[in-house]
């Protein structure tokens, strides 16, 4: 890991730690992006509509026009709870406030009438006695609001018990209540409050407090005070975590047990708002009776009594978007119950969602550092779908609220934090790597150096190496024959067809010398079995050089062909960045590169075009080689033994190459010990060579006329098929 690489983790874990305590803070921005989130998911899969013993007699525009502005005097709503107690409603709920003394009653109208009397004033109906009356004894639930003014707490009906310790301090606070008028709360079998979402700033109802505590009692909401009327339950049992006095996980009203928050909040789980839910409070008050449709739909229903009237200003919005009357929120709550339709948010969600943005964070972080940016962006993308998977399996086949997002926007942000100091700070080195080397070695060989450290550091290194120099045969000459750019044009078209088979062969391409190639194997990385890897460039090269004369690519014609030289040699050499510290060459020096240029010269001497050292023809074992004699090279004072590369694994395998390896054999013996047959059997073998390649009876004239020579100038050196000879004496042979 580079010094750059390691502080891009820092960074980058640091970020992510920031992101870790940020949702573990769980500020009101991420709890907004949460809740649209789970909006979405009931959006494309709402609670579908079930028909369920839940009924809203509706105070409509219709029912308005009818029977008069509101608000009704009382007398009208008793005469609305006699008649739906008459049709058999298990629970009569009123979303409706009565605080106030009903203005339309006779005996308050003729109050402030001057003159009147007591006593008739007395005998006069007052609508309040009367609409306690008609609640009396009837399964009757009346609602409160919440207030700021006053202390006012409205009695409990109902009783509470606990498993394990009280969990009065769950909830949600209440300050005061709305006061309801004082024979109505006496008479009425429930008291609910009809607060939605108490202190919560957005429009969208999601959570509905089924309890409301003052600190030392708790008060219950209108939905489960209705369905706990309706059961003729007299209790609710509280059930709180035992590790957690304070946190409530479900409460049980009658043979109901609903799944609750930590402060007794249900879920809800909305379904469309249809008309079905709905019946106008017209028709149960229809001065000729009430529909029999309409009576069978009321029959052993729980009855919630509002207003769906827009004057009335009793609108909220629900996930689903739409805005429905506030008592449609109490009626789907007790449907929901009803159905067993249930959302919760695990207790393990939060903190499972942390580790979510800690370990993905620290992922991405890894990926983003040592990987490609193309593959941490898919990584990334991956894991963005599978949390989103994840997190909609869990809400339509168990109900659960998982949020994706937070680790999805973490995520994002992370990665292009990540991507942006790469790109900045590591790939920085990158970049100059590829600079350096992009033209001289293949992407597999430059992707690992890129991963190396130190790759420019000035200096050198002793390695072995297999070292290739290429010539051009007869340059001199041609260039004296063409124009500058026709020369240029030329060297372009042929060292770029050459070069690439270095690169192609995990080569590194060391420098152009006029109409030279010098290359390497084996650095600035290992090469695995580089000496076959630089033989498989060579002959390579020999191919295409044979398509670029047949096709004319040099526009020489076929009067003209263009030939090369290749030595190979492998051996010791110092290979690094030389020169100065702002300006260098990637470059190798030592005895190894000598050679291998001398045996490049001997190409033209021995008469063949590809010729390899003893050191690297040992690494050959599956090549077609012969031996091409001894080499005198400038400066060395021993000669070395070269071999001409022939072809590769394919002609090696030949029946073709084995008869001229066996003729070759028999041939270098009989010149040795200047047989008499040697010069019969060097024909036989340009014979045979012809069938082979084009390149072998060139090498073997060649070869008779060093043997030639030798038989008549022995020398000193008893060995025929020496190449060169001794440095006092100088051998010009026609090409």
């Amino acid at each position: 890991m580079t010094r750059a690489q390691q502080i891009g983790v820092i960074i980058g874990l640091a970020i992510v730690a920031a992101f870790t305590v940020l949702r573990a803070s769980d500020p009101p921005l991420l709890r907004q992006i949460r809740d649209i989130t789970f909006d979405e998911y009931q959006r494309i899969a709402p609670r579908a509509f079930e028909p369920t013993p839940v009924r809203i007699v509706d105070i409509d525009e219709a029912s308005l026009k009818e029977f008069g502005q509101w608000p009704w005097p009382r007398d009208r709503l008793a005469l609305l709870v006699q008649r739906l107690s008459d049709l058999g409603a298990a629970a009569i709920a009123f979303d409706v406030l009565f605080a106030e003394p009903d203005r339309l009653s006779p005996r308050t109208v003729m109050r402030d009438v001057a003159g009147v009397d007591a006593t008739l004033l007395s005998r006069l109906p007052d609508n309040d006695e009367l609409f306690a009356e008609a609640i009396a004894g009837r399964p009757v639930v009346l609602g409160f609001g919440l207030t700021t003014e006053g202390n006012y707490r409205p009695p409990v009906k109902a009783g509470f018990a606990f498993t394990g310790e009280n969990p009065v301090n769950a909830p949600p606070r209440i300050d005061a209540a709305t006061p309801v008028r004082p024979q109505l709360q006496i008479n009425a079998t429930g008291l609910g409050h009809i607060s939605l979402n108490p202190g919560n700033p957005s429009a969208v109802v999601r959570k509905v407090p089924l309890f409301l505590t003052d600190g030392e009692q708790l008060y219950p909401n209108l939905a489960i005070e209705a369905l706990r009327v309706a059961q003729g339950a007299s209790t609710y049992v509280l059930a709180a975590a035992p590790e957690a006095p304070d946190t409530l996980t479900s409460v049980k009203i009658g043979e109901f047990v609903v799944p609750v928050t930590a402060s007794g909040e249900l879920w809800l789980y909305t379904s469309p708002d249809v008309a079905e839910r709905y019946i106008s409070a017209g028709k149960i008050l229809a001065p000729q009776g009430v529909d029999p449709q309409v009576a069978a739909a009321i029959e052993g229903s729980i009855v919630f009594v509002g207003t769906s009237s827009a004057g009335l200003q009793d609108i909220r919005t629900t996930a689903l978007g739409q805005n429905v009357p506030g008592v449609s929120m109490h009626a789907q709550t007790v449907e929901q119950i009803l159905t067993g339709h249930y959302l919760s948010r695990p207790d393990w969600a939060d903190g499972m969602e942390i580790l979510a943005i800690a370990v993905l964070g620290t992922i991405l972080v890894v990926l983003t550092t040592f990987v490609s940016p193309a593959v941490a962006l898919a990584c990334g993308l991956c894991i963005t779908a599978l949390a989103l998977a994840a997190s909609w399996l869990a809400f339509s086949a168990w109900g659960l609220l998982l949020d994706p997002l937070a680790p999805i926007i973490a995520g994002s942000i992370i990665h292009f934090a990540a991507t942006s100091f790469r790109i900045l700070v590591i790939d920085r080195e990158r970049r100059e790597v590829r600079r350096a080397f992009g033209q001289y070695l293949s992407p597999s060989l430059l992707y690992r150096i890129e991963h190396t450290r130190n790759a420019l550091r000035l200096g050198g290194d002793d390695r072995e190496l297999t070292v290739m120099f290429v010539d051009v045969r007869g340059f001199t000459e041609l260039s004296e024959r063409l124009q500058p750019a026709e020369v240029v044009r030329f060297l372009n078209t042929l060292l770029d067809a050459l070069s690439r088979h270095v690169t192609a062969n995990e080569g590194t391409l060391d420098k152009f010398i006029g109409d030279s190639i010098m290359a390497f194997w084996n650095a600035p990385v290992d090469v695995i079995n580089h000496p076959a890897k630089a033989a498989r460039a060579a002959l390579a090269m020999r191919e295409t050089l044979a398509s670029l004369n047949t096709s004319d690519a040099f526009g020489f014609g076929q009067d003209y062909q263009v030939g090369i030289g290749v030595g190979i040699h492998t051996g010791l050499a110092c290979v690094g960045n030389m020169g100065a510290e702002t300006r260098f060459n990637y470059s190798a020096v030592g005895d190894a590169v000598n050679v291998a240029a001398r045996i490049e010269s001997a190409c033209k001497e021995v008469g063949f075009d590809i010729l390899v050292s003893e050191s690297t023809a040992a690494e050959l074992p599956h090549f077609a080689l012969l031996d091409a004699g001894l080499l005198g090279l400038k400066g060395k004072s021993s000669r070395a033994r070269l071999y001409a590369v022939v072809g590769g694994e394919q002609v090696r395998g030949s029946s073709a190459f084995a008869e001229m390896q066996r003729i070759h054999t028999e041939l270098v013996a009989a010149l040795r010990t200047h047989s008499a047959e040697s010069r019969k059997m060097l024909n036989i073998a340009k014979l045979k060579a012809a069938e082979l390649t084009a390149i072998l009876p060139q090498f073997y004239s060649r070869l008779g006329r060093r043997a030639d020579h030798f038989r008549d100038n022995p020398g000193n050196d008893d060995d025929a098929m020496r190449t060169g000879l001794p440095r006092e004496t100088k051998l010009h042979l026609e090409p």
